[in-house]
């Protein structure tokens, strides 16, 4: 069965600034976080077992997360989710404007003979660097955003694919690139710092008024009136 592909440009890059600028961002280099909590007497980085359990949460694994660093740009936290069946994906926010970079990882590669056929298809793939610069091509846009505006680069390492996108009438060519150079496998630091808190699941209520034994209805205090 075809897995649905996540990762969209534009159409779906281009998140409503108001949520995405409503909720808590984080830095791109998040060891500043996790050594300030650390500071603070939050504790130092959580164990390995933790992070994977945490990855596991959110359906992903540790090492599908990457992070990267652009100037002006920040973790838009609450886009952090699983890509496919258990790949990666998050936004970084611009801190001024609203322009966003998407980063999507999967199990995959990308080579010459693949570049165009990736999602989102692309009609121009030119090797640029460590991976791929692809564009929908003049006239050619794809068939999930009418406008074509997305561009995106490349590039596959440890049997994964790589892939940051964005609305080249916002991010340009140069910071996009600089983006995807700067990708990596996130350490434990920036694991504990993107990966969303593992949240215990409610415990019932406790009723006073239900019978101990049988399948009755609760019980009136005596002389309740109604």
């Amino acid at each position: 069965m075809p897995r649905t592909h996540l990762l969209l440009p534009a159409a779906l890059l281009l998140l409503a600034p108001l949520a995405l600028t409503g909720c808590g961002t984080e830095t791109a280099g998040s060891e500043n976080r996790a050594s300030e909590d650390a500071g603070s007497g939050a504790g130092s980085t959580p164990s390995r077992a933790d992070l994977e359990d945490r990855a596991r949460a959110a359906q992903t694994r540790t090492a599908h997360v990457y992070v990267t660093e652009a100037d002006g740009f920040t973790l838009a936290e609450q886009s952090v989710g699983v890509l496919g069946d258990d790949g990666f994906q998050a936004v970084y926010v611009a801190r001024k404007g609203g322009a966003q970079i998407k980063v999507g990882v999967e199990r995959g590669t990308v080579d010459d003979t693949s570049c165009r056929g990736l999602h989102p298809p692309a009609k121009r793939c030119e090797k640029d660097g460590k991976g791929w610069y692809r564009t929908p091509g003049p006239g050619a846009p794809d068939s999930t955003d009418a406008s074509g505006s997305w561009h995106a680069y490349a590039r596959s390492e440890h049997g994964l694919r790589i892939q940051l996108s964005a609305d080249p009438a916002l991010v340009d060519r140069d910071t996009l690139r600089a983006a995807a150079e700067e990708a990596h496998r996130a350490d434990a630091a920036e694991l504990d710092a993107v990966l969303p808190k593992k949240t215990s699941p409610a415990t019932p209520v406790e009723r006073g008024d239900i019978p101990r034994d049988g399948d009755g209805a609760p019980q009136d205090p005596p002389g309740a009136g109604g």
